[in-house]
């Protein structure tokens, strides 16, 4: 398999954790100011902040991506 194909599919897997991590934290937020809990363990800035890491690789291989683009470009 490609190393860009398996990088891109790393990237989409993290990306969408990173969206689920911060859905649940924002909903566990909602029911904190109702009085609810949600019942996870965590604080929902904590998740957030599990959601910002999940992040970190994702923006590694964009930044990577853009300047493999940019070589190509140069080179004539």
């Amino acid at each position: 398999m490609d190393n860009d194909k398996l990088s891109g599919y790393a990237s989409k897997g993290f990306f969408v954790g990173a969206l689920v991590l911060f859905v649940v934290a924002v909903v566990g937020w909602v029911m904190t100011m109702a009085g609810a809990q949600l019942g996870i363990g965590y604080r929902p800035g904590r998740l957030v902040e599990f959601a910002a890491m999940f992040l970190v690789p994702v923006i590694a291989v964009l930044l990577r991506q853009i300047r493999e683009e940019l070589r190509k470009q140069r080179k004539p």
